[in-house]
């Protein structure tokens, strides 16, 4: 399987997520809809809404209800993109200017506000508690994984404990709550509930290491954002963090120095520091020992299509180039 069987296993689920994002982002206010067929148009793997479709199907539902739930879990990752790239400054995502950038920040903010308030009256019109539990959580948690990002900011000395704490709140925790919104809409037990929701979030810390290395090797053609933006953005990720625990003292001067410096001026030199700490491929290797532990996850779950896609993903996120 290669990931177009995997979109193809749910392309008919996705055309209705994608109505349904379409109908729930009309508004009487002009830049709304504007922004938001702006954001849809601009495409990504849509991952999560995946996710969620492929487990919710694993489980035996065939019903039309993930669709607008997956919607949801695609409305509360925008929104935090959007946020990202206020707070990030960014001006490039998927090969395309931000949001931020076309509309400008006070905009982006509060049609990222828009896209949370949105997602929960959809929530409410599904009315499961239990679903409007697990985002509310999940919201809060992302939120919390910003803000600690935030204050992790410039800090050459993160420690990794710290590092991984923000990757499981900021990135984790929505794929965790997607595959566990699965396995609600099935009635699953809590055993195989558990299950699911420590696949996502595996995964999710998977998906992101492996983010976290292409920052310092893809181009912005395959990437979608420019090289090195973490480390202009003042953001400490494992490889950064592996070279400053593995460099002469010279050497954590220049990283120290080009976390401080938004200019990019030291990018050729921190790249040299990472190549010779082995720094990418230490990260690699942590990226597949969580992969690999996702998908352990499903061992306990019946051999089906879904299974083996979801399988597939577990792979596909630490073998990409992008």
């Amino acid at each position: 399987m290669n990931f177009d069987g995997v979109k193809e296993l749910v392309h008919a689920d996705m055309l209705a997520v994608n109505r349904v994002i379409q109908e729930q982002l009309q508004s009487g206010v002009p830049t709304i809809p504007a922004m938001g067929a702006y954001l849809v148009n601009a495409g990504g793997k849509r991952l999560r809404p995946i996710l969620l479709l492929l487990a919710a199907r694993m489980g035996g539902d065939r019903s039309a209800r993930p669709i607008p739930l997956a919607a949801v879990v695609e409305f509360i990752h925008t929104a935090t993109l959007l946020h990202d790239d206020v707070v990030d400054g960014s001006e490039l995502r998927r090969n395309n200017a931000t949001a931020n950038q076309l509309w400008g920040n006070a905009a982006a903010i509060l049609v990222g506000d828009f896209l949370y308030a949105r997602s929960f009256e959809m929530m409410v019109q599904d009315g499961d508690m239990r679903v409007m539990a697990t985002m509310a959580e999940a919201t809060s948690v992302i939120a919390q994984g910003e803000v600690a990002q935030l204050e992790n900011a410039n800090d050459a000395d993160l420690d990794p404990e710290r590092y991984f704490a923000v990757i499981a709140a900021k990135t984790a925790k929505l794929f965790e709550a997607a595959t566990r919104l699965a396995a609600i809409i099935n009635g699953m037990d809590a055993a195989q509930e558990q299950a699911l929701a420590d696949y996502g979030r595996l995964l999710g810390t998977a998906f992101q290491l492996m983010d976290d290395a292409l920052d310092y090797e893809a181009e912005a053609e395959s990437m979608g954002k420019n090289r090195g933006d973490d480390l202009a953005d003042g953001k400490a990720t494992l490889p950064f963090i592996h070279a400053m625990r593995n460099s002469s003292a010279a050497d954590q001067a220049i990283l120290r120095a080009a976390l401080a410096d938004e200019t990019r001026q030291h990018l050729p030199q921190v790249l040299e520091i990472i190549a010779k700490t082995d720094a990418i491929a230490y990260t690699l290797r942590s990226a597949e020992k969580f992969a690999e532990e996702a998908a352990m996850c499903l061992q306990g779950f019946a051999a089906s299509a879904e299974k083996e896609a979801l399988l597939f993903l577990a792979d596909f996120a630490v073998h990409r180039d992008h």
